[in-house]
């Protein structure tokens, strides 16, 4: 749980800029829930579609007193918000393409896209659309107590 779940988030922490982060697909909270524990200075928004995962999301907030984290029950493709964020980011979402698709209307001017990948993901960074968003670094990552290939892909505006 330690390595495979909260260090792999976290391993994230270099590659987030600005002040508002949104956790798409947040499902149980990862990455999200981990960087607002460690970054309480940021707001942070999960964002998931699924009413019981939503609900799971909000009593974890209220239990850990987590001041900086919103929860939305929606779909990403349908959220809309007047003040964009300034990292997206996502772990077991989709595939790049569709992170790019289905949540890119919500990154602000000079923000980015941070998708957390296993395997070197070169089909999938082969498939972003480069009319709207450039894939500008994929970092391989070591997670201390992980036996097992990771990556962070970084995306801006183009």
């Amino acid at each position: 749980m330690v390595s495979a779940h909260l260090l792999d988030s976290l391993s994230v922490v270099p590659y987030i800029a600005g002040k508002s982060i949104l956790d798409v697909g947040s499902g149980a909270g990862l990455p999200g829930l981990p960087l607002a524990i460690v970054m309480p200075g940021i707001q942070v928004t999960l964002i998931d579609c699924r009413k019981k995962k939503s609900h799971f999301l909000r009593h974890a907030v209220s239990s850990l007193a987590l001041e900086n984290v919103d929860v939305v029950c929606q779909r990403v493709e349908q959220y809309q918000k007047p003040e964009k964020f300034d990292t997206l980011v996502t772990r077991a979402f989709s595939t790049i393409a569709a992170f790019t698709e289905s949540a890119g209307h919500l990154c602000a001017g000079g923000g980015k896209l941070v998708a957390l990948k296993g395997r070197y993901p070169g089909e999938e960074v082969a498939a972003v659309d480069q009319q709207r968003f450039e894939v500008t670094a994929v970092h391989p990552v070591e997670v201390p107590g992980l036996d097992a290939e990771r990556h962070i892909v970084v995306l801006t505006r183009a």
